[in-house]
């Protein structure tokens, strides 16, 4: 977010290029894709050195615990300090700790504590620089004069696109090359998107915002002040709330989908590390296809029926057909139709959370909203590996499909979803229309 003086980037006469929006975008690109050459990297490496499900999921717990909890309080940083500079260093550190993985494996000095201890780093910066890129989302979108639904839109076409890429590389590197290459390209991955952020993005963007609420020439407010202001505007929004609950429980069970309950179905199946990858890139391409068509057309659609069939399609059949030991052309069916699905929920959240929140707040309520539906995440590979271990595979799988299907079902009835297709006035689909600030850019959003 960026403090503009009347008449510049905010202002009709302000020169449009493409230039903020591709840098956001393209650092995106390379953090997602490093991020899921990791999730294939590193839940292989633990699962074939120590052969414990339960070992497995402590790793991702170890990494997703400090990212929810540090991003939780990373808000009013990110609105004070600015995503840009936010942004570039967290990755310039994540980098760094997922460079020592492989350095101290090949030195003999990677112990299973040690290990935790650095992708704990990993995540802990992981959380900022996330949220860092999607507040300036928005303020890239103003800049170039797009929509937001078209820009959050693109922004997911990317992340899908980046998760189709990233679980194909990682999987072809750890089947080549072995798990360690794959965290040698997540960290270079990690130092490609600082570099983006820091030098690649137009001069003045991604600065702090201004609170025009503030005395002028007095005190800025504190730490605390601006995070229980995010807190109240969240807890006095019954829809982001309601919306934050259910995605919070999908969360949890795509993360115990996604860094176990695969990887352990690969290696019973027979299939191997190449298949995770395989897998992912599958669901990643068609949502690709999906994202392309929200990104299109959503605006047109009513977003509550988009959003609930995007979750119809993407929750329970993954689930039912790893259960079903159906042969590997099914199973990539089912998750390709499952991605398609999955491409139409993030850009009708992002746009329905930019919507609803004033630009100054975005930075503490993005990642409060983040912070809550992410909650699960840490727990859901610890908790699945527990539970493989003492009921088996398939009972799993049942669970956690019934589950989602239930969650998202119920959850989607409830009174306050009638509001996601009622946006508020003045909030059309245009070029981010000014919703409380004049004279300020505003930055990003976050899809819970």
């Amino acid at each position: 977010m960026t403090t503009a003086a009347p008449g510049g980037v905010g202002g009709a006469s302000a020169k449009r290029s493409l230039r903020p929006l591709a840098g956001v975008l393209a650092a995106i690109a390379v953090s997602v894709t490093g991020t899921r050459i990791s999730l294939v990297a590193l839940p292989w490496f633990v699962l074939v050195t120590t052969g414990s499900a339960t070992m497995t999921g402590l790793v991702a717990f170890c990494e997703m615990a400090p990212y929810v909890v540090v991003k939780a309080f990373t808000g009013p940083l990110v609105d004070r300090t600015g995503p840009r500079a936010i942004s570039w260093t967290t990755d310039l550190a994540s980098a760094a700790a997922a460079a020592a993985i492989p350095l101290l494996h090949s030195l003999d000095l990677l112990s299973f504590p040690v290990l935790l201890g650095l992708v704990a780093v990993i995540g802990a910066a992981r959380g900022p620089g996330d949220l860092a890129k999607e507040v300036m989302v928005p303020e890239a979108a103003e800049r170039c004069g797009t929509t937001l639904v078209r820009a959050t839109g693109l922004s997911g076409v990317i992340e899908r696109l980046a998760s189709t890429i990233g679980p194909a590389a990682g999987g072809a590197l750890v089947a080549l090359l072995g798990p360690m290459t794959g965290l040698v390209v997540n960290a270079g991955c990690f130092a490609l998107g600082s570099v983006l952020v820091a030098v690649a993005l137009p001069r003045g963007m991604g600065r702090p915002v201004v609170d025009p609420s503030a005395p002028a020439g007095g005190e800025e407010a504190g730490y605390w002040r601006r995070f229980g202001e995010g807190f109240t505007f969240l807890r006095h929004e019954p829809l982001l709330l309601a919306v934050i609950v259910m995605v919070g429980i999908t969360n949890l069970l795509d993360a115990a989908m996604t860094t176990l309950l695969v990887p352990v179905w690969a290696g019973e199946s027979g299939n191997g590390p190449a298949a995770i990858g395989l897998i992912g890139s599958v669901m990643g391409a068609a949502a690709v296809g999906g994202s392309l068509i929200a990104a299109m057309a959503a605006h047109r659609l009513r977003r509550r029926l988009v959003v609930l069939g995007g979750f119809l399609l993407a929750g329970a059949p993954r689930f039912l057909v790893l259960a079903a030991d159906a042969p590997l052309g099914a199973v990539l069916a089912v998750f390709a139709v499952s991605g398609f699905g999955a491409g139409f929920i993030n850009p009708v959240l992002g746009a329905v959370l930019v919507e609803r929140v004033p630009r100054r707040m975005l930075g503490r309520v993005n990642a409060l909203g983040d912070a809550l539906s992410w909650s699960g995440i840490p727990l859901g590979g610890l908790l699945a590996g527990a539970a493989v271990s003492a009921v088996g595979l398939t009972p799993v799988l049942l669970a956690c499909g019934a589950a989602y299907f239930l969650t998202t079902n119920l959850t989607g009835l409830r009174p306050e979803w009638r509001a996601m297709d009622r946006p508020r006035e003045g909030e059309g689909e245009g070029v981010l229309a000014p919703q409380a600030e004049k004279g300020t850019e505003r930055g990003g959003a976050t899809v819970p």
